[in-house]
């Protein structure tokens, strides 16, 4: 994630920006031989293929900042983020694939890098290889995992993701549901909010905020990546040339690229790329078969699911998008919910005057999806003037997911009161939002475009 911020930033800003302030950004950046005595290598394809990895780098930040954003602990030689960013050969399009960190991997003979013994070929989790070989057993590992071809190597810590983050003025998301972790010290209401950058590492690093751990953090990543796209795009913050020059001061010092990596290829993204857009990218998840595939010595790990995992790096190689153009759809887009509401049982109650309103919201909430009575009743007041859900704690997902289809109304827990949430419509009532259920992080995740993840009606203002 904070690896394919960086890019971002530089091939944007370069676009718009001469020669010879991309050739001082070049000459800036830390090299790593991240090819050294890589063998039986996969065929090239078409495109262009860069490994992105998000290392621990602790060490960089201030105390203040590891107080804040909770990043305490000793620094390690590791990696928590790991993709592969598959430009095609027209430059028109970019596929992220997010390969978690726990997968199951098998590593080639190699020598490690903090002890200097000889060791033979064996599993560990992906990020592992890391801590054992660095740049150079990570790239081998997965060319082996996925026969695609990595053309080029990008590797950037936290330091740098907060302060690009907050050169480009903040980056917008949104959430249905309480975004909570007490691990990162994230902590979101529902609504949009415009993260900087401490507060966009929280959000990019939390995984307990629900039951899907490190999947449902590559999810929140890959819809934050879409929003920097986005924010970065539309802005034109980046044709400043004053405003990139802050950007490469953000990210100097902390970004390690292959020897290959330099000016030339700056710039020929940069052009290449001007007219980029959320929703010119693709981002999806390697497919898992096993989500505990138990390993001796390693514990549980995840196993990709060979046959859907071949069909997926088969398009890459291919240069072949994993979308297909969808026509855009009438009117407002739909809002992005947990729980999908034909699981949600809602009894409506008129709490106003007005007769039939009733009647009206249980057929709008109907034609929305949920799971109305169809047989609306009376409140006892008669005077409500905001609409008011009443639910039970322990279904709060659902009271939230029933919320965004009614903006602006009350939530009230009601203890004891059991799975049907109650709707007094009041006089504030206008109409229904259309609602979607993002589909849960499962085995074999699905594959959205950067347009489709982002805030509804966001831009880059």
């Amino acid at each position: 994630m904070r690896a394919l911020t960086t890019l971002s930033v530089v091939v944007l800003a370069s676009a718009g920006i001469g020669h010879a302030v991309v050739s001082s950004l070049d000459a800036g950046i830390t090299r790593v031989d991240a090819f050294k005595d890589t063998k039986n290598r996969p065929r090239a394809g078409h495109g262009m293929n860069v490994l992105l990895v998000g290392t621990d780098g602790r060490d960089r930040i201030t105390e203040h900042e590891r107080q804040a954003y909770r990043l305490g602990g000793a620094p390690c030689h590791c990696t928590d983020t790991i993709m592969i960013v598959h430009l095609s050969e027209d430059r028109e399009r970019a596929t992220v694939v997010s390969l978690p960190r726990d997968s199951y991997a098998e590593v080639p003979a190699h020598v490690d890098e903090t002890t200097g013994r000889h060791h033979g070929p064996h599993p560990l989790k992906l990020n592992a290889a890391y801590a054992e070989g660095g740049p150079q057993l990570t790239v081998r590992t997965v060319e082996n995992m996925t026969h695609v071809k990595i053309d080029h190597y990008l590797e950037v810590d936290f330091t740098s993701f907060m302060k690009t983050v907050d050169v480009l003025g903040g980056v917008q998301v949104c959430t249905t549901v309480p975004l909570k972790d007490s691990y990162t010290g994230l902590d979101l209401a529902p609504g949009t909010h415009t993260l900087r950058g401490g507060q966009a590492l929280q959000y990019v690093r939390a995984r307990h905020v629900d039951g899907a751990s490190d999947l449902g953090r590559m999810k929140r990543q890959q819809r934050f990546l879409a929003a920097l796209i986005g924010r970065a795009t539309s802005s034109g913050v980046l044709l400043n040339p004053m405003r990139f020059r802050d950007v490469t001061r953000a990210v100097l010092g902390s970004v390690r690229a292959d020897e290959g990596f330099g000016t030339d290829e700056l710039l020929d993204l940069g052009r290449a790329m001007r007219n980029f857009s959320p929703s010119s990218s693709e981002f999806t998840t390697v497919p898992i078969g096993d989500m505990d595939y138990q390993v001796k010595g390693i514990g549980s790990t995840l196993k990709w699911d060979p046959a859907k995992a071949a069909r997926l790096f088969a398009s890459l190689r291919d240069d072949k998008p994993l979308t297909v153009e969808r026509p855009a759809p009438r009117g407002p887009a739909p809002v992005p919910v947990e729980v999908p509401p034909q699981q949600i049982r809602v009894q409506v109650a008129n709490g106003t005057g007005t007769e039939g309103l009733g009647k009206r919201v249980d057929a709008a909430l109907a034609a929305a999806g949920f799971a109305t009575t169809h047989q609306p009743v009376t409140a006892a007041e008669h005077d409500v003037r905001r609409t008011v859900i009443s639910y039970d704690p322990r279904w709060d997902r659902s009271a939230h997911s029933l919320a965004a289809a009614l903006p602006g109304s009350e939530l009230r827990p009601v203890r004891g009161q059991g799975p049907l949430l109650k709707v007094t419509a009041g006089a504030d009532f206008k109409k229904v939002h259309k609602v979607r259920a993002d589909a849960p992080a499962q085995p074999e995740a699905s594959v959205v475009r950067g347009n489709e993840v982002t805030c509804p009606g966001a831009t880059g203002a």
